[in-house]
């Protein structure tokens, strides 16, 4: 199996070389991925001028081939397919992202649009969360089976994959809630704080984590102690 790897946190992110050590037993594994922090981006693609392309020597994990985009998460799959691969991959793994990816907050997610563009470029993708303090152990211990759990089933051909780890103990996690439904509310709750300007406001951003959610739902499953998975739909497709 070929394993295109791309995220939105940037190729030296721990979450990329995790996903790339559990990818490797799967098959051949590149990593394509922002030079730099490119979270929040969704679907964005760059329109004008150039993408810079480049090796990524000191990717940690050996066996991996690795290379850099000065674009979105978005561009390094289109990067990918159209220069670096002489070949599509089989599949798309996007992550582990630092941070969930649930209910509204799904909208803002440069992970989730990496597997999206991936999905309209007809290769199926699976996108990798975990939630901070705790997330990337149970990522870690947690995420070679329940890729297995994904390809003993099926990928649709409008739809990617979705998986949230919850902060906690790995011996801790309750078990995987599939299918969950995708929670009206957003799981971070932003805070606008304004401080006044000689000519406006300055609004320092802070927030908190959503600590209730509708039964049945992606929030309510991580909240529970679950890993959550479900199926979002592409609207193109």
């Amino acid at each position: 199996m070929r394993i295109l790897l791309v995220n939105d946190d940037g190729i030296e992110s721990p979450g990329l070389a995790l996903l790339a050590r559990a990818a490797l037993r799967l098959g051949e594994v590149w990593a394509v991925a922002p030079a730099g922090q490119c979270s929040a981006m969704s679907h964005r693609i760059t329109l004008h001028g150039f993408l810079d392309v480049h090796r990524a020597p000191d990717f940690p994990v050996p066996g991996v081939r690795a290379f850099s985009v000065d674009g979105t998460p978005a561009d390094c799959v289109k990067a990918a397919l159209a220069h670096v691969l002489d070949a599509p991959p089989d599949v798309v793994f996007s992550g582990v992202n630092r941070g969930c990816n649930l209910g509204r907050d799904i909208l803002y997610s440069g992970t989730v649009g990496a597997a999206m563009e991936a999905l309209v470029s007809g290769v199926p993708a699976v996108a990798w969360s975990a939630q901070t303090d705790g997330g990337m152990d149970v990522a870690e211990r947690w995420l070679g089976r329940v890729a297995d759990e994904i390809f003993s089933r099926s990928f649709a051909a409008d739809c990617v994959w979705n998986v949230n780890f919850p902060a906690c103990a790995p011996e801790d996690v309750r078990g995987v809630r599939w299918d969950c439904a995708v929670s009206k509310n957003p799981f971070y709750r932003g805070v606008y704080t304004p401080q006044p300007l000689a000519d406006g406001a300055r609004l320092v951003l802070g927030g908190e984590v959503a600590r209730d959610a509708e039964p049945g739902s992606d929030i309510r499953a991580l909240l529970d102690g679950y890993i959550a998975v479900n199926r979002l739909r592409c609207m193109a497709l």
